[in-house]
Protein backbone atom coordinates (compact mmCIF):
# COMPACT_ATOMS: atom_id res chain seq x y z
CA UNK A 1 0.00 0.00 0.00
CA UNK A 2 0.84 3.55 -1.18
CA UNK A 3 1.44 6.66 1.61
CA UNK A 4 0.75 10.30 0.20
CA UNK A 5 2.83 12.79 1.55
CA UNK A 6 0.78 15.98 1.36
CA UNK A 7 3.11 17.30 -1.43
CA UNK A 8 2.45 13.92 -3.19
CA UNK A 9 -0.90 14.10 -3.31
CA UNK A 10 -0.95 17.81 -4.55
CA UNK A 11 1.08 17.03 -7.02
CA UNK A 12 -0.88 14.21 -8.60
CA UNK A 13 -4.36 16.26 -7.69
CA UNK A 14 -4.64 17.26 -11.41
CA UNK A 15 -4.36 13.84 -12.99
CA UNK A 16 -6.69 12.67 -10.43
CA UNK A 17 -9.28 15.66 -10.78
CA UNK A 18 -9.39 14.95 -14.11
CA UNK A 19 -9.99 11.13 -13.53
CA UNK A 20 -12.75 12.06 -10.66
CA UNK A 21 -14.62 13.92 -13.45
CA UNK A 22 -14.72 11.48 -15.77
CA UNK A 23 -16.16 9.15 -13.23
CA UNK A 24 -18.67 11.82 -12.26
CA UNK A 25 -19.63 11.94 -15.63
CA UNK A 26 -20.01 8.76 -16.32
CA UNK A 27 -22.64 8.26 -13.33
CA UNK A 28 -24.41 11.10 -14.38
CA UNK A 29 -24.87 8.81 -17.56
CA UNK A 30 -26.40 6.10 -15.78
CA UNK A 31 -28.70 8.37 -13.53
CA UNK A 32 -30.21 9.63 -16.12
CA UNK A 33 -30.70 6.36 -18.41
CA UNK A 34 -32.23 4.78 -15.30
CA UNK A 35 -34.57 7.84 -14.79
CA UNK A 36 -35.42 6.95 -18.77
CA UNK A 37 -36.14 3.66 -18.38
CA UNK A 38 -38.28 4.39 -14.97
CA UNK A 39 -40.47 6.79 -17.04
CA UNK A 40 -40.45 4.03 -19.91
CA UNK A 41 -41.63 1.85 -17.48
CA UNK A 42 -44.26 4.17 -16.14
CA UNK A 43 -46.11 4.97 -19.04
CA UNK A 44 -45.46 2.38 -21.79
CA UNK A 45 -45.43 -1.43 -21.86
CA UNK A 46 -43.05 -0.94 -25.35
CA UNK A 47 -40.19 -3.58 -25.13
CA UNK A 48 -39.10 -1.87 -28.20
CA UNK A 49 -38.26 1.18 -26.44
CA UNK A 50 -36.90 -0.47 -23.19
CA UNK A 51 -34.51 -3.29 -24.82
CA UNK A 52 -32.10 -0.57 -26.07
CA UNK A 53 -32.03 1.79 -23.55
CA UNK A 54 -31.44 -1.38 -20.92
CA UNK A 55 -28.60 -2.07 -23.05
CA UNK A 56 -27.10 1.46 -22.67
CA UNK A 57 -27.48 1.34 -19.43
CA UNK A 58 -25.75 -2.05 -18.98
CA UNK A 59 -22.75 0.08 -20.79
CA UNK A 60 -22.90 2.93 -19.12
CA UNK A 61 -22.41 1.28 -15.88
CA UNK A 62 -19.76 -0.53 -17.11
CA UNK A 63 -18.21 2.40 -18.23
CA UNK A 64 -18.58 4.16 -14.84
CA UNK A 65 -17.03 1.17 -12.69
CA UNK A 66 -14.26 1.25 -14.96
CA UNK A 67 -13.54 4.57 -14.79
CA UNK A 68 -14.02 4.57 -10.97
CA UNK A 69 -11.58 1.70 -11.06
CA UNK A 70 -9.17 3.81 -13.49
CA UNK A 71 -9.54 6.54 -10.72
CA UNK A 72 -8.55 4.31 -7.83
CA UNK A 73 -5.42 2.78 -9.74
CA UNK A 74 -3.62 6.09 -9.07
CA UNK A 75 -3.87 5.26 -5.01
CA UNK A 76 -6.62 7.28 -3.68
CA UNK A 77 -10.04 5.61 -2.23
CA UNK A 78 -13.42 6.98 -3.38
CA UNK A 79 -15.85 7.82 -0.48
CA UNK A 80 -18.31 9.12 -2.15
CA UNK A 81 -18.55 10.51 -6.11
CA UNK A 82 -21.99 12.28 -5.24
CA UNK A 83 -20.90 14.67 -2.92
CA UNK A 84 -17.01 14.59 -4.75
CA UNK A 85 -15.36 13.01 -1.74
CA UNK A 86 -11.69 11.14 -1.97
CA UNK A 87 -9.31 10.28 0.40
CA UNK A 88 -5.29 9.55 -0.10
CA UNK A 89 -3.78 6.89 2.30
CA UNK A 90 -1.40 8.15 4.43
CA UNK A 91 0.58 8.22 7.89
CA UNK A 92 0.19 10.89 10.86
CA UNK A 93 3.23 9.66 12.87
CA UNK A 94 2.65 5.78 12.99
CA UNK A 95 -1.11 6.13 12.77
CA UNK A 96 -2.73 5.49 9.45
CA UNK A 97 -5.18 8.66 7.96
CA UNK A 98 -6.62 10.33 5.33
CA UNK A 99 -5.80 13.07 3.15
CA UNK A 100 -9.23 14.62 2.50
CA UNK A 101 -9.98 15.86 -1.02
CA UNK A 102 -13.57 17.37 -2.25
CA UNK A 103 -14.34 18.71 -5.41
CA UNK A 104 -13.58 21.71 -6.12
CA UNK A 105 -10.95 22.51 -3.99
CA UNK A 106 -7.57 23.23 -5.36
CA UNK A 107 -5.21 21.19 -3.20
CA UNK A 108 -5.44 18.87 -0.29
CA UNK A 109 -5.55 21.35 2.70
CA UNK A 110 -7.21 18.50 5.02
CA UNK A 111 -6.85 15.10 6.96
CA UNK A 112 -9.03 12.59 9.40
CA UNK A 113 -8.38 9.96 11.13
CA UNK A 114 -9.42 6.38 9.22
CA UNK A 115 -12.20 5.94 11.25
CA UNK A 116 -13.99 9.31 11.19
CA UNK A 117 -15.15 11.20 8.08
CA UNK A 118 -15.23 14.48 5.94
CA UNK A 119 -16.70 16.25 8.85
CA UNK A 120 -14.36 15.26 11.35
CA UNK A 121 -11.96 16.56 8.83
CA UNK A 122 -8.84 19.42 10.12
CA UNK A 123 -6.54 21.86 8.43
CA UNK A 124 -3.26 20.54 7.06
CA UNK A 125 -0.71 22.45 9.37
CA UNK A 126 1.70 24.49 6.88
CA UNK A 127 4.88 22.58 8.06
CA UNK A 128 2.99 19.84 9.39
CA UNK A 129 5.99 17.08 9.22
CA UNK A 130 4.37 14.44 11.46
CA UNK A 131 2.00 13.54 7.90
CA UNK A 132 4.08 11.09 6.11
Amino acid sequence: MFYFTTNEANQILPEVIKKFENALKKKNEVSKLEQKLQVILETTDKLDEYIPIKQKLNTALTQFYESSEILEKTGVVIKSIDQGLLDFPSKKFDEDVWLCWKYGETEIKFWHEKDSGFMSRKPIEVNDESLV
